[in-house]
């Protein structure tokens, strides 16, 4: 029996060998979900979901709605138990990719070609990047900062200014540029500034009566 950590590393070769150029980003939240894997190309982001032998499909009802919201392509990646009955339970665009162990290692095969999800929503891809990565975005767009503004209204601004076509380019560029070191140090600073700011702000509305 395979479980999910048996498949994940020999997943991400298989990916690039099918895929090409693209960049791998473990577990990341979508709506009330989690997503497993997310798989950025050039201009997609793909969506995969794992469903090993020991896992149930208990949640993937409400997953599936979750992956449709946020990715350009979904893919499940499920043992040889889950092979005959997953196409129940996953949208027809769904690509589906089959793991069986064979000398003592995970062989993957594409069960099912995935196609273009009809129920993706750019805007929601947004929520993906930090603030910093929604900063450069404005910045080369010229769009105005909107420093004490809320992430969602700025993701709501960017959503508004930039064509579609081009923000898709520019989100899968700030995510494939992703910088993880030293992230916490960076959004600490950030918080730290953003709060000095607020109180400021509460100091100037003050009055004593």
């Amino acid at each position: 029996m395979l479980y999910d950590k048996d498949i994940r590393e020999p997943l991400f070769d298989f990916l690039e060998e099918s895929f090409g150029k693209s960049r791998i980003i473990e577990e990341k939240s979508m709506g009330r979900s989690r997503a497993d894997i997310v798989m950025v190309l050039e201009s997609a982001i793909v969506g995969l979901e794992i469903k090993s032998d020991a896992d149930s499909y208990t949640r993937l009802e409400s997953q599936v709605k979750d992956y449709d919201k946020h990715f350009d392509y979904n893919i499940v990646v499920v043992g040889t138990s889950h092979a005959l009955h997953i196409r129940e339970h996953v949208p027809e665009w769904w690509g589906i990719i089959t793991v069986e162990e064979i000398d003592g290692k995970a062989d993957f095969y594409m069960y099912r070609r995935v196609q273009e999800n009809p129920q993706s929503v750019l805007k929601n891809q947004l929520s993906f990047l930090w603030r910093e990565e929604l900063a450069r975005i404005q910045e080369r767009n010229g769009m105005y900062r909107y420093k004490e503004k809320s992430k969602q209204f700025v993701r709501d601004k960017i959503f508004e200014t930039v064509p579609g076509e081009r923000l898709k380019l520019q989100l899968c560029e700030e995510l494939f540029e992703r910088d993880y070191s030293g992230i916490a140090e960076r959004i600490t600073a950030y918080r730290k500034a953003h709060g000095r700011r607020k109180r400021r702000k509460r100091n100037r509305n003050y009055k004593v009566k």
